[in-house]
């Protein structure tokens, strides 16, 4: 299946169905009066995040979805029936803009969650609504409301606890593949992966998801190579798995620059806890591999560890610190899900 986590959609909701213009007309009864029904309200279009899907791939061969109109009402105090809702499927993780791009409608981050984004117009009132005292016959009746059009952004940012950052080729798809049952494409050039990968990872019995993204470059943030296209997709995660190549020419350079494009790309990402790995070290000899961990860990003031993807030597140790990232970032979660709101009339 294709990878699509942005796509332009039009919708619109249904109109609602007229008031009905009638009179009661039946033998032996010579003024029967108004009995003209109401129109029935039209159809919603709402938007819902379902489990089973990772991309909006659908939404590439259609994005028109419009709502049906109400019914308009009839005689004998009939109200028309109300236009069938549309609702469009989306997976998790799912945000919802406006034409803009910008502005934020709904985020749907949760399975069964609902949102209306165009609501059906009302059906209109038959000149049965419309009898007083004064006029015992109206012919008056309502047209019913017009339905909203509107055009929308679909973005997909994917839910997963950690997400895998570095240049191309800094070993992230051969960790992915060598820790979870995720197959992405592994190969020697830059940009192999073009798209984001998902895999389940366990260690000690835990399971957790991780997400690989595309490489990133220098200048990212404003547009270069493929990264800053899905720095989106690593913005919910937990912690972020900062894998360095020790064989790269200047490791040290390429920590920088991927700092550099988080500080850039703005929002909390570069506030994320991060764990910073040196990869490859089955290509190095113990006294390149305790100088790049010396060296990187005089810049960065925290640890670094040390793991190759291909022979598994200290991926486990790796896991196990991921893990703990996460259960801590789970208990920071519950604690303020837990924690009493404050009385805004309480004054001391």
């Amino acid at each position: 299946m294709k990878f699509l986590d942005l796509c332009k959609v039009t919708i619109r909701s249904g109109s609602g169905g007229g008031g009905c213009v009638s009179f009661r007309r039946e033998k032996y009864v010579e003024y029967g009066g108004p009995d003209g029904g109401d129109g029935g309200n039209g159809g919603s279009v709402i938007a819902e995040a379902v489990d089973g899907l990772n991309t909006l791939i659908d939404f590439r061969y259609q994005q028109h979805f419009f709502a049906q109109n109400g019914q308009h009402g009839m005689g004998r105090q009939r109200t028309g029936f109300t236009g069938d809702d549309i609702v469009l499927k989306v997976p998790v993780g799912t945000e919802i803009l406006d034409e803009d791009e910008e502005t934020v409608i709904a985020d749907l981050t949760e399975v069964g969650q609902r949102v209306v984004l165009a609501k059906g117009g009302n059906g209109g009132f038959g000149n049965l609504h419309f009898k007083t005292a004064t006029n015992q016959a109206p012919r008056r009746a309502n047209a019913g409301q017009e339905g909203v059009e509107r055009m929308i952004w679909l973005r997909l940012k994917l839910i997963a606890d950690a997400g895998l950052l570095g240049m191309p080729n800094a070993g992230k798809s051969t960790f992915l593949a060598a820790t979870s049952n995720a197959r992405p494409k592994i190969a020697d050039y830059p940009f192999t992966t073009l798209v984001p990968n998902l895999g389940v990872v366990g260690v000690d019995n835990v399971e957790f998801v991780v997400a690989d993204i595309p490489g990133l470059i220098e200048g990212a943030s404003e547009g270069r190579g493929l990264g800053d296209t899905f720095l989106g997709h690593v913005e919910r995660c937990a912690v972020l798995l900062h894998l360095v190549d020790g064989t790269a020419d200047d490791p040290m350079a390429d920590y920088t620059t991927i700092i550099g494009e988080l500080e850039a790309y703005g929002g909390d990402l570069a506030e994320k806890p991060r764990i910073t790995v040196l990869n490859k070290i089955d290509a190095l000899d113990d006294e390149e591999r305790a100088f790049l961990k010396d060296e990187m860990e005089a810049v960065i003031g925290g640890p670094v560890m040390l793991m190759s993807g291909v022979t598994h030597e200290g991926v486990t140790e790796v896991l196990r610190a991921l893990r703990a990232e996460i259960d801590d970032n789970r208990l920071r979660h519950r604690k303020a899900a837990e924690e009493p709101a404050e009385d805004p009339t309480w004054q001391p």
